[in-house]
């Protein structure tokens, strides 16, 4: 899905012919396709040895994940092995959807493009750089413990430039209350380069450096 994202759209055609075709063959055998509008995808399956399999996957809005007053999505895969039946598939793939979306939370930390953290620069053009990710930083964490969460920014000290924008320069470690075993752990990157400052200013900084 996201090697090859403009493919996805296929799994959710619910009915398709081309001539030749079996009229028994022009139905999605996802069914879940029929039943719940956000499921959209993505891969039926059945052998003796594997039974009736599925790869369900669902996009759902949430208001708190959008940006601008627009509602974010939010998307679950759920897989289902040997069962025995085509109906049954289905069923306990919406099960375990609606269980994912129920008893989990997604929380949004920082849109695209935010700084996560704004530390000093030496010898550069410029004083700061800013730590961020180019998409929103989304955790999913148990339903109701979102006020739990808290994060933590590990990075290299000093930071000396130059950078390159999308140079990893950190870590942004999300914990859960006094947990000090990380739920998640996001890469930090630069979201705007920083040029090498001029002899004068990487010299001064050198100086200030080896004072401090």
């Amino acid at each position: 899905m996201k090697d090859f994202p403009d493919y996805v759209g296929f799994s959710a055609i619910k009915k398709y012919r081309y001539p030749g075709t079996p009229a028994a063959n022009d139905t999605n055998r996802n069914t879940l396709l029929f039943r719940d509008p956000t499921v959209d995808g993505l891969k039926t399956g059945h052998t003796e040895a594997a039974g009736y399999c599925l790869i369900a996957t669902a996009k759902r809005d949430f208001p708190n994940l959008g940006t601008a007053g627009a509602p974010g999505n939010r998307r679950l895969l759920a897989i289902v092995l040997g069962t025995a039946s085509d109906s049954a598939r289905a069923s306990e793939s919406q099960k375990l959807m609606n269980w994912g979306y129920t008893a989990f939370e997604a929380v949004k930390l920082f849109d695209a493009g935010q700084a996560v953290a704004t530390p000093s620069v030496w010898k550069g053009k410029a004083n700061t750089v800013k730590l961020g990710r180019p998409e929103a930083i989304v955790v999913t964490v148990a339903a109701g413990s979102a006020p739990k969460v808290k994060t933590q920014v590990a990075r290299p000290d000093p930071l000396v430039a130059p950078f390159v924008k999308g140079q990893s320069l950190g870590t942004l470690k999300v914990m859960l209350g006094d947990n000090p075993t990380p739920v998640a752990e996001v890469p930090l990157v630069a979201l705007e380069a920083v040029e090498e400052a001029g002899i004068l200013g990487r010299a001064w900084d050198a100086i200030r450096l080896w004072i401090k």
